[in-house]
């Protein structure tokens, strides 16, 4: 039986820290408990406007026992038409709860980006040092919005969640999700960013995953709106959205968000966020997301680009593309999705209305298996709803 965090106070080899939080059994607890380990934000909802789900056929048959425990599953959520379909709850989590996005969280950024845009405040194809100058020493200073938002930027940076030395450490030290040695607590997500010099080819040309491009991409959407982003998520997505319950986001010790990474949200409202996509950016009767942004995530991305990149290997013979933080699976079956390390996923079919919102605490950060085995229970999900 778990007992991580169950006796109080508990034994200190069932306590969860900062050492340990990204580890399994003691994820099994802290991604749903993030805010207390780490300062966060809130991102308010508005309980007078909430987006109802309808209830429709619980089909219980679309994922197996095994394959939940076998993929180390916390929660998922499939909504078809507007109706929860299948819905489970593992371990620590159960409706309530928020679960940590990892990486998903860069998929909500791309949809704010896209708002931005429509508002007026943001140029996608601007240069990042129209917005933030201070980067001009850096290698972003001649990169693009549009390079940050589609992950072709080149920057030196060695995105590996097994390192135990290099920038990646630092980057973690500066975003709060480390214990931070007195030598480093100097450093927040911002001064980390300007410390990111080297180059590593051109950019718009190779996709290179580098989570700090979306963390870069935080600061000009703070910068633009005048506003916490926090804040901004919450007036222009959340609010309008009728999520159910408020969300948050983990900061550093000078408040600057953890946009690539730090969003805490239910399972439902994650689904929520798949199901407006899924009406090409409308929701509670309003349009939330630019259509023309919708459509330009699922038809668009330089295939040639992804190609060239790091992560093609993960997905061998398929027509992918990676547009404004989004997966873009082409052909006769489109779908998007977000991935985030130790499987947190959200997946949106527009043919069929499906949106899945999946959260786990796998022990391995990016296990090769895991995601074909995903691949597999998704696309039988969507196989059997029509």
């Amino acid at each position: 039986m778990n007992k991580i965090m169950k006796e109080f106070p508990p034994k200190k080899q069932n306590q969860v820290t900062l050492e340990n939080w990204r580890t399994h059994p003691y994820s099994s607890w802290s991604f749903s408990n993030v805010r207390e380990l780490i300062p966060t934000s809130e991102i308010q909802n508005d309980p007078s406007k909430v987006w109802e789900l309808g209830t429709g056929q619980n089909q219980n048959e679309l994922v197996t026992d095994k394959e939940l425990t076998d993929l180390s599953v916390d929660s998922v959520v499939v909504l078809h038409k507007g109706n929860i379909v299948f819905e489970t709850y593992q371990n620590n989590m159960d409706q309530n709860r928020k679960h940590i996005l990892f990486s998903v969280s860069k998929s909500i950024l791309g949809l704010l980006c896209g708002i931005l845009e429509k508002d007026n405040l943001l140029d996608t194809s601007a240069l990042v040092s129209k917005y933030i100058p201070e980067i001009k020493g850096t290698a972003y200073k001649d990169a693009s919005i549009r390079d940050c938002l589609d992950m072709q930027v080149g920057v030196y940076f060695d995105e590996d969640y097994l390192a135990t030395s290099g920038p990646i450490i630092s980057y973690r030290y500066a975003a709060n999700w480390n214990p931070t040695p007195d030598s480093e607590r100097h450093l927040g997500l911002r001064s980390f960013l300007q410390t990111l010099k080297e180059r590593d080819g051109d950019h718009g040309h190779k996709f290179h995953y580098v989570s700090p491009n979306t963390d870069l991409l935080g600061w000009v959407i703070e910068r633009v709106s005048d506003d916490q982003y926090s804040n901004v998520i919450s007036e222009k997505l959340w609010k309008p959205l009728g999520a159910e319950q408020s969300g948050y986001i983990t900061v550093d010790r000078f408040g600057a968000p953890r946009s690539a990474g730090g969003k805490c949200f239910t399972t439902r409202d994650l689904a929520r966020v798949g199901m407006m996509i899924y009406q090409n950016g409308s929701g509670h009767s309003q349009q939330i997301v630019p259509e023309s942004w919708i459509e330009d995530i699922f038809n668009n991305g330089n295939n040639s680009a992804w190609d060239l990149g790091d992560m093609a290997p993960d997905f061998p013979n398929k027509n992918v593309a990676y547009r404004s933080k989004w997966y873009s699976h082409k052909g006769s079956n489109p779908m998007i999705h977000g991935i985030g390390i130790h499987g947190q996923y959200l997946f949106v079919d527009r043919v069929r209305e499906i949106s899945i919102s999946w959260f786990s605490s796998d022990n391995d950060p990016l296990s090769k298996e895991r995601l074909p085995k995903v691949l597999s229970v998704v696309n039988r999900i969507r196989d059997n709803l029509t």
